[in-house]
């Protein structure tokens, strides 16, 4: 099965990078979840958590607040004006 590219980063620096098989992050719109082959999405952070589960089955969450979340063909990028992994 395919995973994800994952890339999150805030205005100073890149958070968390690498592969993972599955991304849930809080919109305004709501809560979305994202696996390989998801449509390509562009989406407005609201402030709170993203949950990334690696590639080996780990678990990285990540405080994000002020950004957007995209998708597009098996790559995640998370781009927030604040962001740190708790």
């Amino acid at each position: 099965m395919a995973n994800l590219q994952v890339t999150v980063v805030s205005a100073a620096a890149e958070v968390w990078s690498g592969e993972a098989t599955m991304v849930v992050a809080k919109t305004t719109e709501g809560e979305i979840g994202v696996l390989a082959g998801h449509e390509p999405t562009l989406g407005v952070l609201a402030a709170g958590e993203v949950r990334i589960t690696t590639a080996d089955g780990q678990k990285v969450t990540a405080k994000a607040e002020d950004g957007f979340l995209s998708v597009d063909n098996n790559v995640v990028t998370v781009v927030a004006g604040l962001a740190e992994i708790i």
